[in-house]
């Protein structure tokens, strides 16, 4: 598997070492700074650096195409990759917004290649434990949810918080990793409405670092989700979740469930994980994502979440930033 990457920062440099670890061949960098692109060629050991996509693409010889650049480079980079039969692994967001998320949906369906949205969290043992209990009913109907996707005490600079670049603040950043692991968590259900308070309060720019984010979904479950960079506390790690049943409670990061026998008493049933971990987003959720993905091209077979879980959750992060603009419930 010939790998290449767009971006060097913090985030290529992570599934750079997942591709290494997983023995595949690190063929390629793109990136208009020379002196970053030359930094990182050296300490993956990469032969070929690019200037831009569309001059890797021409060169060839690329099998999968990682994109971790920022997040207006998304849809074009990745579009241009499919279409050349290049298969993608596309960081969250998406995309700047649906519209554009819609157009790489269209470039997956109509290409020979294959598309993965970089929702990590799928893919942590902690997650697919309560997924699993969820699944087989332990916790009866699930009624409301709550989530988290905030970084206490500290926010990203840079182009992370310019929104010609970013598309969105801390919701984009963060809060699309909360709505994204509630909903794998209750199975994928649609938005049905989305209703959202987003502002800027801790830093002088022109993107968001607070939001509190009510989905409604279909079928009836309500999720409150909270985002935001700067927050002077944080009720759980980024990704917890707590869901809410006819039986019991289930709970990531810390991760366990309690459910109530016929006369009602509770019992604590423990994931054997422990809390809190040394490491919150290890290595290996990494390594694990890019094995199922590369996976998925061997046998021909489309990934989840892929263009379709990935525009979904742009279509919930549009509505709330129009309900928060109207003080309105936007209707999906």
């Amino acid at each position: 598997m010939n790998i290449a990457f767009s971006g060097t920062g913090y985030i290529s440099k992570i599934h750079a070492q997942a591709a290494r670890n997983l023995g595949a061949q690190l063929v390629a960098v793109v990136n208009h700074r020379s002196e970053s692109m030359a930094q990182f060629a050296q300490q993956f050991g990469i032969a070929r650096q690019h200037a831009d996509v569309g001059e890797m693409l021409r060169a060839g010889g690329v099998d999968v195409l990682v994109v971790g650049t920022p997040n207006y480079l998304h849809a074009p980079e990745a579009i241009a990759a499919l279409r050349a039969g290049v298969h993608v692994l596309v960081e969250k967001p998406m995309a700047l917004n649906a519209a554009e998320a819609r157009a790489m949906l269209d470039a997956s369906t109509n290409a020979p290649a294959l598309l993965l949205v970089a929702h990590c969290w799928r893919f942590d043992p902690e997650v697919l434990w309560l997924r699993a209990r969820a699944q087989a009913g332990e916790l009866g109907q699930i009624i409301r949810t709550k989530g988290y996707g905030v970084h206490a005490n500290w926010g990203p600079t840079g182009w992370f918080t310019e929104a010609r670049f970013a598309g969105g603040g801390a919701l984009a950043d963060m809060g699309i990793h909360a709505i994204d692991t509630v909903r794998f968590l209750l199975g994928d259900p649609q938005p049905a409405s989305v209703y959202a308070r987003i502002g800027t309060h801790y830093k002088n720019y022109d993107v968001d670092d607070t939001g509190v984010i009510i989905v409604n979904w279909a079928g009836g479950v309500s999720s409150y989700i909270e985002s935001g960079w700067w927050q002077p506390h944080c009720d759980g790690r980024e990704a917890a979740t707590q869901l809410y049943g006819t039986r019991g409670i289930g709970s990531i990061f810390p991760t366990h469930t309690t459910s109530t026998n016929a006369t009602g008493a509770p019992t604590v049933h423990p994931s054997g994980f422990a809390h809190p971990r040394a490491d919150h987003s290890p290595q290996s959720l990494y390594d694990a994502q890019l094995g199922y993905f590369f996976d998925c091209i061997r046998q021909q077979r489309r990934p989840v979440p892929g263009a379709a879980e990935g525009l979904c959750n742009m279509r919930i992060v549009d509505a709330a930033y129009e309900s928060a603009r109207s003080s309105e419930v936007v209707h999906l």
